[in-house]
């Protein structure tokens, strides 16, 4: 008699435990793309554009919180010359360029001048 009942019972509405998890999971996968991946993405293009398109005579900030202008970028280089003051200069690396605070024109170099 046991045995007869046991197999009536078996058949439950839960007998697949991941049929009610998928479409939560999915929707949380996709809720996530679009909160945190997807912003995270494009603040990273918009840094990348910004440091790629920075000129002599910007005015940068740094990662450690230095506020300078830059003296020279040289080409085929990761490597920015930021004068802090009169007679500091540092080489910095452009990807702990943090902002590019005001635009400027290009400076001429003296040898296109003459």
């Amino acid at each position: 008699m046991f045995i007869t009942s046991a197999y009536a019972q078996s058949s439950s509405p839960m007998s697949d435990p991941f049929s009610g998890l998928l479409i939560p999971m999915l929707l949380m996968v996709v809720i996530f793309y679009f909160l945190v991946i997807r912003p995270q993405g494009q603040r990273q293009k918009q840094h990348r554009q910004m440091v790629e398109k920075v000129r002599r005579g910007d005015t940068v900030v740094t990662a450690g919180g230095f506020i300078g202008k830059v003296a020279r970028v040289p080409d085929n280089s990761d490597e920015v010359e930021v004068d802090l003051s009169d007679t500091l200069k540092v080489r910095v690396l452009k990807s702990t360029l943090m902002d590019v605070r005001s635009k400027s024109e290009p400076v001429k170099d003296a040898a296109t001048t003459k």
